[in-house]
């Protein structure tokens, strides 16, 4: 092994996936590209999802390119033939599964009132019914062959805060949170770890908030991205992102499931889970009245804000 610097500083030994198998959906482009072509570097052999024949191929020859291994399978997430078969070309083409990258997505944003059924639903057939078709199935080959594995679901912001017109994609994505942790109870004795991570990146979605669309310009033209926003915004590359993919894919995460582990720029997060805040009691029951005057008294002051933190996160 080669070793490498880490954020300390400090000498370590790069990370490894040698003889492992991973699927990673989604991953023609952008945030999946490079998940996959990290995952390759690291020695895994890829299954490329993708629902663009061109941008998977593409895809397949970069990694190829840089020594790897991968293969292109191409077709929309959300179905369970679709999910089997992602698991079929890993097995067919490398002999086994050990990795899940559930990274498709689509964005169909509007606020509320506008939004459609199909705005809705298409969000959630290929965010959430995507990830537990595909995790479904990679769960059963894991479990299969006896031999533990990795499933990471790929989460957002939106899902941990809110975020305005998004009422479709936040709400998967809190899903997405809650899954992984439902499934890191379920899959413990086969030795199955299930993660969410929460990436920041410049992406074609995030090219899409006005907030960062002149910045997400500056970086398609090749401009470096600002310090401050590398570390305050918590905002960087897709390939600052795929670390964290490579080290939860990795033996060295054999304990940590269930998480919620955020990544992006400069900043790496762990995110709570929801907690109790506080409770009152009435003996025999709650009227109306009562509950207004313990909110006021004991619970207003503990409220917590929707959306992002207006402050730089610790």
């Amino acid at each position: 092994m080669s070793a490498g610097t880490d954020a300390t500083g400090t000498q370590s030994e790069d990370i490894r996936l040698d003889g492992r198998v991973a699927i990673v959906t989604g991953a023609g482009r952008s945030l999946g590209r490079a998940y996959a072509i990290a995952l390759a570097d690291a020695g895994a052999a890829v299954v490329v999802n993708d629902v663009d024949a061109e941008s998977a191929a593409d895809a397949v020859t970069e990694i190829e390119g840089r020594g790897g291994r991968a293969i292109a399978s191409v077709a929309p997430v959300g179905s369970a033939e679709t999910a089997q078969q992602l698991v079929d070309d890993a097995v067919n083409a490398f002999g086994r599964l050990d990795i899940l990258v559930a990274n498709a997505g689509v964005l169909r944003d509007r606020v509320l009132w506008k939004m459609s059924d199909d705005d809705f639903d298409a969000v959630v057939a290929t965010h959430l019914r995507g990830t537990f078709t595909t995790g479904r199935a990679a769960a059963i080959r894991m479990r299969e062959q006896g031999e533990g594995g990795r499933i990471i679901v790929i989460g957002s912001p939106a899902g941990q805060f809110g975020s305005f017109g998004q009422t479709n994609y936040a709400a998967v994505k809190a899903g997405l949170v809650a899954m992984a942790r439902t499934w890191s109870l379920e899959l413990a004795r086969a030795d199955i770890t299930a993660n969410a991570v929460i990436p920041i990146a410049m992406s074609p979605m995030t090219g899409t908030i006005p907030a960062y669309t002149e910045l997400y310009e500056r970086y398609l033209a090749g401009e470096p991205i600002p310090r401050e926003i590398r570390r305050d915004k918590g905002l960087g590359s897709p390939e600052d992102v795929a670390p964290l993919i490579v080290w939860l894919a990795s033996e060295k995460s054999q304990s940590v499931t269930g998480q919620a582990i955020g990544i992006g720029g400069d900043r790496l997060t762990l995110y709570s889970h929801p907690a109790v805040l506080d409770v009152d009691y009435a003996d025999g029951g709650w009227s109306a009245a009562g509950i207004d005057a313990s909110w006021q008294a004991r619970f207003a002051a503990q409220a917590q804000t929707s959306g992002p933190p207006s402050r730089t996160e610790g």
